[in-house]
């Protein structure tokens, strides 16, 4: 369960699918990129990187060499010290048995899923759930990432028939999407929290300028939190970040002034293999 005072995972996400250098110079897109992101991010507080990589075209790409190639270089610049979570999103690109099958080839540490993308209708449903429990078998730690109120129900729907095992993982709170709109707010958590027995750790992440306040929000609720350039590039007090490590140092910052600390990599891997 959550507890308001236990460490606070605080992830980056430094990239994500579509943004581009042209979006941010100091958007990471290159292994050496990423490394060197890593490395910032690490000392700047960080307990997990949420990888993206891109083909040569600089488009959304889940290829497994592409994602050897980014792993290594990232464990090259910080050991163990950060766990490495890929994303299996589809990216416009992809479709789920080809989601399945890049994460099976690439057999990472931690992956983000979203339920919505892997297991939408009850057509689905066997093949998910092969692939659920397969991670399981492999110890690859899953994320399942919920964008909205029927999302948590689909979710709770899906684990209580074991289509999702009931074994390690846990949740992201998506507040808001890529399309343009209104920003994230805080207030859009609270329809998540409504929906979840808190039995399941769970994180948020958000996009637009009050991605810091929404952060705060969650780390009050006893969630974790994952910022970076993927969502939102922007300071609290909106100018714009130099680097991903300036947003995890600011959210750093304001975790440590309401009185939770900070769980390292290990305390991650401890917290999602009970």
């Amino acid at each position: 369960m959550n507890d308001a005072w236990a460490p606070l995972i605080l992830a980056v996400a430094p990239n994500g699918a579509y943004k581009t250098q042209q979006h941010h110079p100091a958007l990471p897109i290159t292994p050496a990129e990423l490394a060197d992101t890593a490395a910032r991010c690490l000392d700047a507080g960080a307990a997990m990187l949420h990888l993206h990589v891109r083909d040569a075209d600089g488009r959304h790409s889940l290829d497994p060499g592409a994602y050897d190639d980014a792993i290594k270089a990232v464990r090259s610049a910080v050991g163990e010290k950060l766990v490495i979570q890929i994303t299996s999103e589809a990216g416009k690109r992809y479709a789920p048995q080809q989601q399945m099958a890049a994460v099976r080839a690439v057999k990472p540490e931690a992956v983000s899923l979203a339920v919505s993308e892997l297991a939408p209708d009850a057509q689905t449903e066997t093949d998910a759930a092969a692939f659920f429990h397969w991670l399981t078998k492999e110890q690859v730690v899953p994320q399942y990432i919920l964008y909205s109120e029927p999302d948590v129900s689909r979710y709770r729907d899906l684990v209580n028939r074991e289509v999702i095992p009931s074994t390690p993982h846990w949740l992201l709170f998506v507040l808001g999407k890529y399309s343009k709109g209104p920003d994230s707010t805080p207030q859009a958590l609270l329809p998540f929290i409504a929906h979840h027995d808190n039995a399941v750790p769970w994180a948020t992440c958000a996009f637009g300028r009050l991605e810091h306040a929404c952060g705060v929000c969650a780390a009050c609720l006893g969630g974790h939190v994952r910022v970076g350039f993927e969502n939102n590039v922007l300071l609290p007090d909106r100018s714009v970040a130099a680097d991903n490590a300036a947003l995890i140092a600011h959210m750093r910052d304001t975790v440590n002034a309401i009185g939770r600390p900070l769980a390292d990599a290990d305390t991650l891997r401890q917290m999602l293999s009970e």
